[in-house]
């Protein structure tokens, strides 16, 4: 059975809150989008479990100020499991400056997700592939 519409919708849902939380420095709910074991990969390392993607997204916002804007999100899966994948370009912000924001890197994110306990849709596995 394909991804109902609601499901679309709730996954949707969970990529904006992701960009959200991580933009501003809250790594507690960055995590929450992801299920206690999931793994996350970019440029910046691989991280596994709760505490470790807390610890990264904490430690992102203390790095830089950034604004992940994704779009073109491909979504495939049934009620309980599903694929995704979107383009990201991430933006670099300097405020008081010209231009406020640069582009850090444009990437291609390769998504695995599930239902977590409470039925709500969360990443399993991340990788954040680089085009550069």
């Amino acid at each position: 059975m394909a991804l109902s519409v609601e499901d679309q919708l709730a996954i949707q849902q969970l990529y904006a809150k992701y960009n959200h939380a991580i933009d501003s420095g809250d790594g507690v709910a960055w995590a929450a989008s992801f299920t206690p074991d999931a793994t996350f990969v970019s440029a910046s390392g691989t991280f596994t479990g709760t505490e470790a993607l807390t610890g990264f997204g904490n430690s992102l916002a203390r790095r830089f100020k950034l604004r992940h804007w994704t779009n073109n999100l491909v979504l495939e899966g049934s009620a309980g499991e599903a694929t995704g994948s979107c383009y990201l370009v991430l933006y670099r912000l300097t405020p008081g400056e010209q231009p406020p924001a640069s582009i850090l890197t444009t990437a291609i994110y390769h998504d695995e997700l599930a239902r977590g306990a409470d039925g709500a849709w969360l990443f399993t596995k991340r990788a954040a592939v680089g085009d550069s």
